[in-house]
């Protein structure tokens, strides 16, 4: 009787990707089979291109469930494109792996195309190798010149952002065994870092309303700094407006929720700004597409405050110890 790891021996690069992963394609000029995808695009149109690498032990446990790693590892380039206003279109996948298990593949594979059909995504190309688990996908969506970007952000505008914020560091916080909280709570939270929402619905709607925009990816003050960095700019946030999921209020550790939900990272919701008399459309959009927007503070000019972050609510030396997600900071 064949053996799992007997089959997994004999399932060749080229096999496993024509088992797992060569799907028709539609909307592709020409997908897997060849050297290079060929895509056509429409004459008013821009590429909007973005990749994302994905390591066991730095972005994902040990032993993580292969179909919620399909999910994110597309999820997280979805979210990208959002942040640009971008209708997602193609991925392209490279996956190292120590054996190609055959289970392992078929729920890697489901995960995937479940989130890419969702979204009318089209798999053209990639590569597979033998080695450390890790995904690296590139996604490539359309836009037309009202791309969002993170250097429109102008004095007097309003701060938005999407969902709720540190839901995911607490489910990676339950993962590692730091926290207890009800198996109610420990489930949702593990499922927002698991199985984040690209929020890519709303960043096409905030074409043309936004003038700055950021998925939350390493946190929010982290990413928020990434736009006052590009525009010039500097912010004032209000920490009470700070939208969180109910688990992180029951946490019992105000400390730690304040630093989960300001710059815990991994919840893939959209940062932007806008102007002032836009809020009451963008309120308006959020409801006519089910996703709760919070303001929650406004831009200021450089010249008009000491400070290019001010978090109103805290004290200085509350603000100064929160550290959003470095790869490269020593743990």
């Amino acid at each position: 009787m064949e053996s799992a790891n007997d089959g997994a021996a004999r399932l060749s690069e080229f096999g496993l990707i024509n088992r797992y992963f060569a799907k028709h394609v539609s909307r592709a000029r020409l997908g897997i089979g060849d050297d290079a995808a060929l895509i056509d695009l429409p004459s008013d149109a821009l590429l909007a291109v973005t990749t994302d690498t994905l390591n066991e032990g730095v972005h994902f446990l040990h032993g993580a469930d292969p179909a919620k790693l399909g999910h994110k590892a597309l999820a997280v380039n979805l979210s990208d494109l959002a942040a640009m206003g971008a209708v997602p279109r193609y991925a392209l996948l490279a996956l190292s792996m120590p054996v190609a298990d055959p289970a392992w593949l078929e729920a890697f594979s489901a995960g995937f195309f479940a989130l890419a059909n969702r979204h009318n995504v089209e798999l053209i190309g990639g590569d597979t190798t033998r080695g450390a688990l890790s995904v690296t996908i590139t996604a490539m969506g359309e836009v037309d010149s009202r791309a969002l970007r993170r250097d429109g952000a102008r004095p007097g505008d309003d701060i938005w952002v999407s969902g709720t914020l540190g839901g995911a560091a607490l489910g990676l916080a339950c993962l590692q065994g730091s926290v207890e909280v009800e198996p109610a709570d420990r489930s949702a939270m593990i499922a927002l870092l698991e199985t984040p929402t690209p929020r890519v619905e709303l960043g096409i709607a905030l074409r043309g309303i936004a003038s700055a925009a950021i998925d939350i990816s390493d946190g929010l003050t982290g990413d928020l700094v990434h736009i006052l960095d590009r525009s010039g700019v500097a912010a004032a946030l209000d920490w009470t407006r700070v939208p969180q999921p109910a688990a992180l209020s029951r946490l019992g550790d105000e400390s730690r929720a304040r630093q989960m939900a300001l710059a815990g990272g991994d919840d893939y919701e959209l940062l932007f700004t806008a102007a002032p008399e836009r809020a009451s459309e963008i309120l308006s959009l959020g409801r006519s597409i089910g996703v709760p927007l919070a303001r929650i503070g406004e831009i200021r000019g450089r010249e008009d405050t000491a400070r290019m972050l001010e978090i109103r609510g805290l004290t200085p030396a509350e603000s100064g110890i929160l550290q959003s997600h470095d790869h490269f900071r020593p743990y």
